[in-house]
């Protein structure tokens, strides 16, 4: 398994400003969390898919291709961090309203 970030350089309110994502071997998602401008998280697997998240349906392409598009800027991460954040999303996400968006 490979784990990428990548920071998303853009003013879309809609659209995630952070996405981490865990790439099989084919470097096709397995998981996939998006952080938004607002907070909001989603985040999706093989089974689940919350917050609007969803996996991506093609491979994802190399680092430096990615890193060519001055919006984004992708790094390596390690399997802890990943899980650190994957953790984070899924638990806070029994105290959302099912949108991403959390309950005080």
């Amino acid at each position: 398994m490979t784990y990428i970030k990548c920071k998303w350089n853009h003013t879309h309110p809609d659209d995630p400003i952070l996405l981490y994502s865990e790439l099989d071997d084919e470097r096709r998602e397995s998981r996939k969390i998006e952080i938004f401008r607002d907070g909001k998280k989603g985040f999706a697997d093989s089974d689940t898919e919350f917050g609007g998240s969803s996996l991506g349906l093609e491979p994802v392409p190399p680092l430096n291709e990615i890193a060519a598009d001055y919006q984004f800027e992708p790094e390596v991460i390690t399997k802890a961090e990943f899980e650190l954040v994957w953790s984070e999303a899924t638990q806070r996400a029994r105290m959302s309203d099912g949108y991403g968006h959390y309950r005080s």
